[in-house]
């Protein structure tokens, strides 16, 4: 006796009757939804923002900045400072260059470069001088910076600072003179005079200004004798 096959029981076909059945199996699409603003978030995640804590669960983005390059970075303005050097050299007004960027725009690593090359030169003559090179241009600096600001002068220190260091430049220039020349007393005395009166009329000719009127030669001569003890430091005078 047989029983028609349910909708539960298996139905055996033959090998032949099973090469005419042909067919597809479709599977349905399932999407899963991860991270969905709709997911609630954990137990201790809602604990932490509802406690206010929620800044422990971020996570900063990586911004990825163009490298600047170094000199940018560092504020180093190398035309800038190849101008200020024309300026120092050449004072004149004549010759058209606008000096008063020298004071109006300071910056750090001109004045820093010209210290450190006047102490590498003074290193032929005695090489316990640099560090005081360094530390007279720093408080030097300050001594004139305080005396201008008692004058009435408006300047910063930083100004002070940059103009004082920038005029370095003329005993730099001076120097390779003085060691063909040295033993011409008579000349190097003359080129040495020369050195400081240069250095010192291009620092008084920048901070010195109009609001000091009658009391100019109170600040000058404090530059003056400044330029005199950095010559001092370098010849051992």
């Amino acid at each position: 006796m047989q029983f028609p096959p349910t909708n539960g029981d298996f139905t055996f076909v033959s090998s032949t009757e099973a090469e005419e059945l042909s067919g597809t199996i479709s599977a349905p699409d399932i999407k899963l939804n991860m991270g969905s603003e709709n997911v609630k978030d954990p137990y201790a995640t809602t604990f932490l923002r509802q406690r206010g804590y929620g800044w422990l669960l971020e996570v900063e983005e990586d911004n990825s900045e163009e490298s600047k390059p170094l000199l940018e970075e560092l504020d180093i303005d190398l035309k800038d400072i190849y101008y200020k050097i024309r300026c120092v050299l050449m004072p004149m007004p004549s010759l058209g260059y606008n000096r008063q960027v020298v004071r109006d725009n300071p910056d750090f690593w001109g004045p820093l470069a010209v210290v450190l090359l006047f102490s590498m030169i003074s290193i032929y003559g005695q090489f316990r001088v640099v560090s005081w090179i360094i530390t007279i241009w720093i408080f030097g600096s300050l001594t004139i910076f305080l005396l201008a600001r008692v004058l009435g002068g408006e300047v910063s220190f930083g100004q002070v600072l940059g103009v004082i260091g920038y005029s370095l430049l003329p005993l730099i220039v001076i120097a390779p003179l003085l060691l063909v020349i040295g033993g011409f007393e008579v000349v190097s005395t003359l080129i040495k005079l020369f050195g400081v009166f240069w250095a010192a009329y291009s620092a008084a000719s920048l901070l010195v200004g109009d609001e000091f009127k009658t009391k100019k030669p109170l600040l000058i001569y404090p530059i003056f004798l400044l330029y005199i003890y950095f010559l001092s430091l370098y010849t051992g005078v």
